[in-house]
């Protein structure tokens, strides 16, 4: 059996190796020659996986170790009998983690000294959203709470801070492209803060420009190639790793070859970190600003903006506050 696995997912190599051939190749690499004699392609978001890559190929299996599917053809493969997996919230703590700590810095460099006095409004309460949410509420945070697909419908327009949480939808009911927009800015009352964590086209990035308030976002359209301008007005401006921390990358890996287990009756052993995925049931203001300063990523990547993918993919992980 041979699995092509993209070079950079972490905590993978050496486990597959006694039961699998693997080949680990960059993401732009991974080409529907590359793939032609694979059973088996574990990615990230950078791969694309639909027909134009996989039609010649004898792959069943794919594996992101991520939490979004945005980046695979999910009726072509489904079509084709491809099945595949992904990692839901295996980062989801250490994206509240980089939420939580750039409202930190950000009250301190505003000279909000308590949580009490602010409203914090949640868009997308899945997986990250509602460990940013019972967070909040331990630190002392309003909190209002908006997911409509979730019956949470009440309305963000009056916080002091918005932050997002959803995945990228086109169309359906609830579409969230750019559902921040001109329109929804305009009907904030008060709000200081917009963090974008989520997908980059949620926030339409030219309005946020424009936009009065700061902005925090780790998320962003036409990712690599982000909206300098953006960059420079941003409070905190980093290189899609908000999730980035060493125990949520081994719960995405551990989670994808545990599907691949499954699927090809193999034993390749599984490590899960010691952190739950739902995060640190105890937390503190103060232990989120000691556990992550996002202001050391802003600058690289403002003095970098070039390397995008290069801090990314060779970023050094953090842990997850504990």
């Amino acid at each position: 059996m041979k699995v092509v696995a993209e070079s950079h997912i972490p905590y993978l190599k050496g486990l597959l190796e006694p039961w699998c051939q693997v080949e680990y190749l960059p993401a732009d690499a991974i080409t529907p020659d590359t793939v032609r004699d694979a059973d088996a392609l574990l990615v990230r978001t950078r791969t694309r996986c639909d027909e134009a890559l996989l039609d010649k190929s004898q792959v069943r299996f794919i594996g992101t170790a991520t939490i979004g599917t945005e980046h695979i053809d999910l009726d072509y493969c489904r079509r084709a009998g491809i099945e595949v997996c992904n990692a839901p919230g295996c980062n989801a703590p250490a994206v509240a983690q980089w939420v939580l700590a750039t409202i930190g810095y950000w009250m301190q460099a505003n000279g909000i000294a308590g949580a009490s006095s602010l409203t914090l409004g949640v868009v997308g309460v899945g997986h990250v959203g509602s460990i940013v949410a019972r967070w909040a509420r331990q630190i002392g945070f309003n909190v209002i709470l908006n997911d409509p697909p979730l019956g949470m419908n009440d309305s963000v327009a009056d916080c002091d801070i918005i932050t997002f949480h959803t995945p990228l939808t086109i169309d359906g009911e609830h579409p969230t492209r750019h559902m921040c927009d001109k329109t929804f800015l305009d009907s904030l009352s008060r709000c200081r803060l917009i963090l974008n964590a989520s997908r980059g086209a949620v926030c339409d990035n030219g309005k946020l420009l424009a936009w009065h308030g700061d902005v925090a976002i780790d998320c962003w359209e036409n990712e690599p190639a982000v909206n300098l301008q953006l960059l420079d007005k941003a409070f905190v401006g980093t290189p899609h790793i908000a999730g980035y921390s060493v125990q949520g990358k081994q719960r995405g890996t551990a989670m994808v070859l545990d599907a691949l287990n499954r699927h090809f009756n193999i034993s390749a052993p599984v490590q899960m970190p010691g952190l739950p995925i739902n995060g640190t049931s105890n937390i503190t203001l103060q232990s989120i600003i000691d556990s992550y300063n996002p202001l050391l990523d802003t600058a690289n990547l403002r003095s970098n903006p070039h390397l995008f993918e290069s801090l990314r993919n060779r970023y050094t992980l953090r842990n997850e506050v504990m």
